[in-house]
C-alpha cells in the first residue's frame, strides 16, 4: 500500500468483501470488461466527436503505453487540470491502466494551489490545458518544476512545446511498447485510484485517497438510486474532476451500464439546452446556482427538453421553490437532490419518496452499510430531530487523509467516524436535512472556499490589522464571500486594491472576496473569539 494512506481496519474490510461491496478489482479491471461488453456503443460525445467504448479502450491503452515510455511508473501521482473534454476521460482510464493516481485539481487553480498539490503528493507529472484568454499554464508548471524535485514530466492538451509533451499526440501516436506491458502491472485494489481534494478549513487542502475497491462501489451503488440504464445519457458541464460528475454515479456509474457521457465546457443555458435536445440527454448534474440560471432563461422554452429524466443537484442546499419551478418548466425531469462529500458518504432523495421528503430533505445514504451519527460537541449523539455534526463511516468513506496523521486525529472519532463539519438533523421520515456548517467555509456555487486560507493572505497586506471572511447570502450562488477588515491606523484600502493584491498571490479567482466591509472593530463571542455569526448579521443589515 502507498505510504501515507490510512487503510480500512481488517474487520471492516472483511465485512465489505463478504457483502460484495468490494470485489478486489482495480478500476482498470472493472472497465476492461465494460469496454469489451459495450464495444460498439457510444461512450463519449464531445462537440462534434463521438467515441465508442472500443475506441476509448484502444485510445486509453495507447496513451497508457506512451506514458510508460515517457517514464511514468505505477503509483506516480499526476495533477490534472484539464477542462471537460474527451481527452480528460481518455487520460483518466489510461492512468488507471498503469496504476498512476490522478489528483483531481481544477482548471481554475493557480500556482498557490497546484504547487501545494505537487508538494503534498510528491507528484511526478502535471497535465495542463492550452492557454486561455487570461492565463498561460505552462510558465506556472515550469516554475513549480524548478521548485519541486519530484515533478519530472509535463503534458499539455494542445501542440507540444519546449518541456511539454502533447496529450493529443500521445493519444494518437501508435505506441512502441507492446500491450503486454500493461498486464505485467499488478494493481493493489486497496491502493488509491484517485486523490480527490478536500474543502478543508485550513489553508492547505487535504488529499482524499479513494481506493479502487471503494470508488467502484461508490459509483455502482449511486447509479442504483439514480435510474441509470443502458440508454441513458449524462450531460456533464460541472468540472469532471469533482466527485459528483466523475463517480456519483458520474462517468464511472454511467459506463458501468454502457451509457454515454456528453461533455461540455459551456454552462450557458442556451448551449446546455441545445445539447440536451440534440443528444436526448436523460441526466443532468447541476449546482443550485446553475439550475436557477437555467430555469430563468428563455432557452428552456425554446428547445425540446422532454428527454430529461433526472436533474441531480448537489453542492449546496436546493430551495423547495426551485424544485417546484423545475417541475413546472421541465415536467419530464425529477429533481433529485443529493448531499455528498469527496471523502465518501452520499445521500440521495428517491423518486418514490413522500412529497415532504422530496421538497425538504437531501434523502438518506445509498449503502446499507453507511453508518451515520449526528453528534454534539462532546461526540454524543443528539436526540432525533436535533441539529448536530454529521459523522460517518462506511464501505466508501475514507479512514484518513493522505499523509497527515496529526490532522486525522482531529477529524476522526476514536471508532473511525469521519467528522464532516456539516450540521444536519434527521427528518421524521428518517431522511436528513442540511442546516449549515460547523466548518469555516464559504460555499460559492458549490465550490468550498476556506475562510482561513483567504484571511491569511489578506493579513499579509500592510494596511490590514485584522480580517474575517464571511459568507453573505446570494440568490444565485447561494453564498458569496465578504472580507470584513480592520485597518491599521492611518491606512486606507479600496476594494479594487484588495482584489489586485490577492490576484498577485496567484490563487483561483473564485476565492477572491466579492465584497469589502471596513470596520472599526469585530464583535466577539463569549469565548473572546471573533463572532462570525454576528458579523454575518451586521453585514446582512447593510
Amino acid at each position: 500500500m502507498l505510504p501515507g494512506v490510512v487503510p480500512f481496519p481488517p474487520d471492516y474490510a472483511a465485512r465489505y468483501r463478504a457483502k460484495g461491496y468490494w470485489e478486489d478489482k482495480s478500476i482498470a479491471q472493472e472497465f476492461d470488461v465494460i469496454f469489451k461488453k459495450h464495444a460498439d456503443r457510444v461512450a463519449i460525445v464531445d462537440r462534434d466527436r463521438s467515441i465508442t467504448f472500443a475506441e476509448l479502450d484502444q485510445q486509453s491503452t495507447n496513451l497508457a503505453l506512451n506514458l510508460l515510455e515517457m517514464g511514468l511508473q505505477p503509483l506516480d501521482r499526476v495533477v490534472i487540470q484539464l477542462p471537460n473534454v474527451a481527452e480528460y476521460i481518455i487520460l483518466y482510464f489510461a492512468l488507471q491502466k498503469i496504476s498512476c493516481i490522478p489528483i483531481a485539481s481544477l482548471a481554475t487553480h493557480r500556482y498557490a494551489e497546484i504547487s501545494q498539490f505537487v508538494q503534498l503528493s510528491g507528484a511526478t507529472t502535471c497535465v495542463i490545458p492550452t492557454p486561455t484568454h487570461d492565463f498561460d499554464y505552462a510558465p506556472m508548471v515550469d516554475r513549480i518544476r524548478k521548485e519541486s524535485p519530484t515533478l519530472r514530466h509535463a503534458i499539455i492538451l494542445g501542440p507540444a512545446q519546449e518541456g511539454f509533451a502533447s496529450l493529443a499526440e500521445m493519444i494518437a501516436k501508435p505506441a512502441t511498447l507492446p500491450a503486454s506491458k500493461l498486464t505485467e502491472i499488478k494493481i493493489d485494489p486497496t491502493d488509491p485510484c484517485i486523490f480527490q481534494l478536500s474543502g478543508g478549513t485550513t489553508g492547505i487542502p487535504k488529499l482524499i485517497p479513494r481506493t479502487h475497491n471503494d470508488y467502484a462501489y461508490n459509483s455502482k451503488v449511486a447509479s442504483s438510486v439514480c435510474a441509470v440504464e443502458m440508454n441513458s445519457a449524462l450531460l456533464i458541464v460541472l468540472p469532471i474532476a469533482h466527485n459528483l460528475p466523475l463517480a456519483c454515479p458520474g462517468v464511472q456509474g454511467f459506463y458501468f451500464h454502457g451509457a454515454k457521457v456528453v461533455v461540455s465546457t459551456s454552462t450557458k443555458p442556451e448551449d446546455m439546452c441545445a445539447i440536451i435536445d440534440k443528444h436526448k440527454v436523460t441526466h443532468l448534474k447541476v449546482v443550485p446556482a446553475l439550475l436557477i440560471r437555467l430555469l430563468n432563461d428563455p432557452a428552456v422554452q425554446k428547445y425540446d427538453l422532454s428527454s430529461l429524466k433526472m436533474i441531480q443537484s448537489g453542492g449546496q442546499r436546493l430551495q423547495p421553490e426551485v424544485r417546484l419551478l423545475s417541475r413546472k418548466l421541465i415536467p419530464s425531469a425529477f429533481v433529485q437532490e443529493n448531499f455528498g462529500m469527496s471523502e465518501g458518504l452520499i445521500m440521495f432523495v428517491r423518486v418514490d419518496d413522500p412529497e415532504d421528503v422530496k421538497l425538504e430533505t437531501v434523502g438518506w445514504p445509498v449503502s446499507p452499510d453507511d453508518e451515520v451519527k449526528i453528534l454534539d460537541e462532546d461526540e454524543v449523539e443528539v436526540p432525533k430531530g436535533e441539529v448536530g455534526e454529521l459523522c460517518c463511516r462506511g464501505p466508501y468513506t475514507l479512514r484518513g487523509y493522505f499523509g497527515v496523521p496529526e490532522y486525522n486525529k482531529k477529524v476522526f472519532t476514536a471508532d473511525g467516524f469521519y467528522k464532516s463539519g456539516d450540521l444536519l438533523r434527521q427528518h421524521p421520515s428518517g431522511s436528513y436535512v442540511v442546516e449549515g456548517r460547523k466548518k469555516d467555509l464559504i460555499n460559492r456555487g458549490g465550490e468550498k472556499i476556506s475562510a482561513e486560507e483567504v484571511e491569511n493572505l489578506i493579513l499579509s497586506h500592510p494596511a490590514v490589522k485584522n480580517v474575517a471572511c464571511i459568507p453573505v447570502p446570494d440568490p444565485n450562488l447561494g453564498e458569496r464571500m465578504c472580507a470584513c477588515v480592520i485597518l491599521r491606523d492611518g491606512q486606507t484600502l479600496a476594494f479594487d486594491e484588495l482584489k489586485k493584491f490577492l490576484m498577485a498571490k496567484e490563487i483561483a479567482k473564485y476565492k477572491i472576496p466579492e465584497r469589502l466591509e471596513l470596520m472599526p472593530d469585530f464583535p466577539l463571542s463569549t469565548f473572546g473569539k471573533v463572532s462570525k455569526k454576528k458579523l454575518v448579521e451586521m453585514v446582512a443589515k447593510k
